[in-house]
């Protein structure tokens, strides 16, 4: 390091205004970053906090603060409140979560590199556990964690510098850490370079996480953690943004065509790698790993657990982008699964192709409200009406079994067998219920005609869905008789061998 150079870095160190090399200015950030090209600590202490301090902007995912509109060095004030809140996980199952804020994931905090931070966290007296935060924005022991220790009803504060810019997870880290982790605690903190970020048109926040419960997959109901899941790594949701749908339908982000899209996305984990992709874009620019540099045209990103990326593409076409973990059982079969929903004029010169529809989505192109109003019902009380169970069959049967029989259950001749009409679907509902459970192989006659195709598997539905979609296919398209309860599916699956780690 050169005599210059020292003179700079104790410039900055101690906030002095001159020194024999010419003055840093904030409003030439490139001056800063010379001293260290990667924008690390080195460049990050930009003297001390000018003028009165900021209260932060902190917001609720998907939604991202607005950018800094400053090129100077403040003191930052972040106000943070942990909850313990009971809130849907899917539809018709509750879970409680512990947050940041009272959302899954935690706030989305904004700063800018050099800004002095401090941070006053508060532990709701509602609460049944202390908490703290670890920053990865933070240089220093713990990341603030031993510094924010805090009781239901106390608070906490601490100071500390962001040194580095980039896109930091924070997670809490009280013992034990998985189980905070794992119940929602965490988010993500932007530290903005000294000259902010290039403009675009929409930001938004989103973050994975996996979840461990009692249940299995939309079993309804009130859901317990599960450790032993946890310590397994067995995941029974892997989400989006905390609840399956919180990105989907009416919840789905918005944009135009010719728009550039920033997501800041993060992976709270607490164990598995999120396979980051788009379906039906190319990111132009990902900053991986939240970091300084970025990578151009990339397909899909690994975000590891207690990571973040930072991702931008620009809008092209109308129709629905799909944003999923791609290993992709998570995404529609853990509700790893979210949409952007892109509005605007065709451009038949770019993509001639039909919207997303059931045939890629499944049942998460549907409002399953109306499912987990009839399936709460069953698990209240034990009963529903026939009605109530073909009206919830009817949104299922739509995801999940029309793409092969159709929708209006003609199936596909000499491929997929009827449901309408058949004489074989007809004749023993046991039957097609051990079909559904177990799938089905080999060569079948249906109405006179061989079909000799594979049905797979489908045990993984619940017993009330299974006891929904029959009830519907056994009084839909003349079919006009017929009912399954989920007490029958139970029976058919308990009596049912199944190999080790098999669906039960």
């Amino acid at each position: 390091m050169n005599l210059k150079t020292i003179c700079l870095v104790l410039c900055l160190s101690f906030g002095l205004s001159s020194c024999d090399s010419p003055s840093v200015s904030v409003e030439n950030p490139e001056q800063v970053r010379g001293i260290s090209e990667t924008g690390g600590s080195a460049a990050g202490d930009l003297g001390p906090p000018v003028g009165e301090p900021i209260i932060a902007i902190i917001t609720s995912a998907p939604n991202v603060p607005p950018p800094i509109d400053r090129d100077w060095p403040a003191k930052v004030i972040v106000n943070l409140e942990m909850r313990e809140v009971v809130m849907p996980i899917s539809e018709g199952v509750d879970y409680m979560f512990w947050t940041f804020g009272g959302t899954v994931p935690g706030s989305f905090i904004r700063v800018r590199q050099g800004d002095t931070i401090e941070f006053n966290l508060a532990n709701h007296p509602s609460s049944k556990m202390p908490h703290n935060i670890d920053l990865h924005a933070v240089t220093g022991p713990g990341g603030g964690a031993s510094s924010s220790f805090t009781a239901p009803g106390f608070e906490s504060q601490f100071i500390f510098k962001a040194l580095n810019q980039g896109l930091f997870v924070y997670h809490c880290a009280t013992a034990p850490v998985g189980m905070h982790v794992a119940n929602g605690m965490y988010g993500l903190i932007l530290v903005e370079p000294p000259e902010g970020l290039p403009p675009v048109d929409r930001e938004y926040y989103v973050m994975q996480g996996e979840f461990y419960t009692v249940g299995r997959y939309r079993e309804k109901g009130f859901q317990e953690f599960d450790m032993q899941k946890a310590i397994e790594e067995n995941a029974t949701y892997v989400l989006l943004n905390g609840s399956e749908g919180a990105l989907l339908g009416d919840k789905a982000l918005r944009a135009n065509t010719g728009e550039t899209i920033r997501l800041f996305v993060g992976n709270g984990g607490p164990n598995l790698i999120s396979s980051f992709h788009v379906i039906g874009e190319i990111f132009d620019k990902v900053y991986t790993e939240g970091g300084s540099h970025y990578q151009e045209n990339v397909q899909t990103t690994l975000i590891p657990a207690g990571g973040a990326a930072i991702v931008e593409f620009r809008t092209e076409v109308p129709g629905t982008l799909l944003m999923v973990d791609h290993s992709i059982f998570r995404a529609f079969n853990k509700g790893a699964l979210g949409m952007i929903k892109v509005d605007g004029p065709e451009n038949l010169a770019i993509y001639t192709g039909r919207e997303v529809d059931s045939v890629y989505l499944g049942d998460k192109v549907n409002d399953l409200s109306i499912v987990a109003e009839i399936t709460n019902s069953l698990f209240t009380t034990g009963e529903a009406t026939i009605e109530q169970q073909i009206a919830a069959g009817e949104a299922l049967f739509a995801g999940t079994c029309s793409v092969c029989h159709q929708l209006d259950g003609s199936g596909l001749v000499a491929v997929f067998p009827p449901l309408a009409g058949s004489d074989y679907f007809l004749a023993d509902s046991t039957r097609a219920i051990d079909i559904i459970l177990n799938g089905l192989s080999g060569p079948i006659t249906v109405n006179g005609q061989l079909y000799d195709s594979i049905m797979p598997p489908m045990s993984q539905l619940n017993d009330d869905e299974i006891a929904n979609i029959l009830t519907y296919a056994l009084n839909s398209w003349g079919n006009d008789d017929g009912r399954v309860s989920p007490e029958q599916v139970a029976d058919v699956r308990a009596s049912t061998e199944r190999p080790p780690g098999a669906a039960q």
